[in-house]
């Protein structure tokens, strides 16, 4: 089956055409050009009234939304998440755990593999974020839960579903020999929520280690002395660093210094959403402890940490290019080829022939107003 879209301001990784089409045959892309694309007799046909049109999003740390949370371990709510993060312009999703007991992990991916994937968007394996994390760095994460990194336990999980991704802290015991291990088994593996000084980076790194998780928050600092896990993430320009770009846990100074530095297609954009995303303020919850959302800011009801956030993926693209002044096609690299990247996923990130039909569609105040996924439109608005 045929699908033409016209009248397309085409946004893709070093490509932006003003008025174009895209050519798609069942769920991938089979041309691209300026101007109008013949199509087959038969074809369907979508106008894009001249909207913004992008790679659909990548987000490879979210938690919840709705009021659900993975964690819940709930089937419909994991496939109610998947469903609403069309809104957002997300076409492919990891769901994140936290760090819960392993019971509690097997029912999250348990919930993930019953998901069908027919009306949401992709869910290719989860990101567990933790248990192996430093309990000095817990921040929002449940530190009774907390031990050290044990690849058993990860092939356990595994088994119920595929992990994709796991956020570690280095230096805990281990955690070196942990990275390597995780790699042999294609999982992306991941440091935040660590104290690790340069030196536990170096070693992880030698190892393999190319990603760092909400990059900057729950992490060893820049020094003089030790530039620490966020000096590492500026000096190593093979690394990948995840970005909550919500203007709250990062500066908008740091957001422009991090992509200064880094270039677009080494820094990923996330929400590290909490189930109180796409809700109203009010009380909720993290891992079993309490979180107060004001003013869009969720924090843990005792002691005032930032707990997740209720960011939306388009929201995040939109404050970067406003904060950095970045082309579109440099600021649309962080939205999805970057993350694709960092997972190896080939066939996504991009608007060119042999990609998925992963599209979404944006107005002029970034607002999601379609998102396919396949070439099938599963959101609307």
């Amino acid at each position: 089956m045929y699908t033409i879209i016209e009248n397309a301001h085409i946004v893709s990784p070093d490509l932006d055409i003003a008025n174009g089409s895209l050519l798609i045959k069942d769920d991938r892309i089979v041309n691209v050009a300026s101007g109008n694309i013949s199509a087959p007799a038969g074809a369907k046909k979508i106008d894009a009234a001249g909207m913004l049109t992008v790679p659909g999003f990548i987000d490879v740390h979210c938690h919840g939304r709705n009021n659900f949370d993975f964690c819940d371990g709930d089937a419909a709510g994991t496939a109610l998440i998947a469903e609403n993060k069309l809104a957002e312009g997300v076409t492919t999703l990891l769901p994140t755990t936290l760090t819960v007991s392993e019971e509690q992990l097997a029912s999250a991916l348990a919930a993930c593999a019953a998901y069908d994937q027919k009306s949401g968007c992709r869910i290719p394996g989860v990101h567990l974020e933790g248990p192996y994390i430093n309990p000095k760095c817990a921040g929002a994460q449940n530190p009774a839960f907390v031990r050290l990194p044990d690849a058993a336990e990860v092939d356990r999980l595994n088994a119920v579903f595929p992990v994709k991704k796991i956020t570690f802290a280095v230096e805990m015991e281990g955690g070196t020999a942990f990275t390597a291990a995780m790699l042999e088994r294609n999982i992306t593996p991941s440091c935040s929520h660590s104290g690790a000084k340069y030196a536990d980076f170096a070693a992880a790194h030698q190892a393999g280690l190319r990603n760092l998780s909400h990059f900057c928050n729950q992490m060893t600092p820049l020094h003089h002395r030790d530039i620490g896990l966020v000096g590492a993430g500026l000096l190593h320009l093979d690394v990948f660093a995840e970005l909550i770009c919500d203007k709250l846990h990062i500066d908008p100074a740091m957001i422009k210094l991090v992509f200064q530095t880094k270039g677009a297609e080494h820094v990923v954009l996330i929400t590290d959403a909490m189930r109180a995303a796409g809700m109203p303020n009010g009380e909720y919850d993290l891992g079993g402890l309490p979180v107060i959302v004001a003013d869009g800011a969720a924090r843990l009801k005792e002691g005032g940490a930032l707990a997740g956030s209720t960011l939306q993926l388009a929201t995040a693209f939109k404050n970067v290019v406003e904060v950095t002044g970045l082309p579109l096609k440099e600021a649309v690299k962080a939205t999805s080829l970057s993350a694709a990247n960092s997972l190896k996923l080939t066939d996504r990130g991009r608007l060119e022939p042999g990609y998925l039909a992963d599209i979404v569609m944006l107005d002029e105040s970034y607002t999601v107003r379609k998102t396919m996924v396949g070439s099938e439109v599963r959101f609307e608005k």
